[in-house]
């Protein structure tokens, strides 16, 4: 099961099936479903995000640490702002991929560079040495995050899903590096 992350403005918390409407708004939303192709598509309506998040919860369950989904919560609304990932990548499971999905209207607020730091830092508290970020190439704003966040850019690949993607790298000290100079102070668990 995932482990409560609080950040300054964030809250990443484990799925429930009430989150289904809001995360309708974001996964329904072509802006964001265009980049999460081929792993899943855009969600049609509000039973397709039901089963979805009912599947989520399931596999968060058996979720080893420090693999899981969250839920990206706002600290000071509880407003949904999308989600997040700590899974392993397909085909032998033994790269670990760092992952989130934002609602539009919040991309450009710092809010996917304060969740890659609490995930990647969440990670490496479990003796994980470097987590990975695959951005398909014309993704011009994850590959910009993902730099910001320290993250080191290893090639192309099309070993994880058949597509040319870039793959990125973050280890403990880049992590600690960028955060100097990124994002807001303060992390913690619950």
């Amino acid at each position: 099961m995932a482990e409560r992350l609080v950040t300054d403005r964030l809250v990443l918390r484990s799925w429930e099936i009430d989150d289904a409407p809001a995360a309708l708004e974001i996964y329904g939303d072509a802006d964001v479903a265009r980049w999460l192709s081929p792993i899943m598509d855009q969600v049609p309506n509000l039973a397709a995000m039901r089963v979805l998040v009912r599947q989520w919860i399931v596999e968060d369950l058996r979720a080893p640490p420090p693999t899981g989904r969250w839920c990206i919560q706002r600290r000071e609304d509880a407003a949904m702002l999308g989600g997040a990932t700590l899974l392993y990548l397909p085909p032998g499971g033994e790269d670990l991929e760092l992952g989130w999905h934002l609602d539009p209207s919040v991309w450009g607020q710092g809010y996917a560079s304060e969740s890659t730091y609490a995930l990647a830092q969440w990670a490496f508290r479990h003796d994980v040495d470097e987590v990975f970020a695959v951005v398909r190439p014309e993704n011009t704003r994850a590959t910009s995050l993902v730099r910001r966040n320290g993250m080191e850019w290893v090639g192309e690949t099309s070993k994880y899903f058949g597509l040319t993607m870039e793959l990125y790298r973050l280890r403990p000290a880049d992590l600690d590096q960028a955060r100097q100079s990124a994002l807001p102070t303060g992390f913690e668990t619950e």
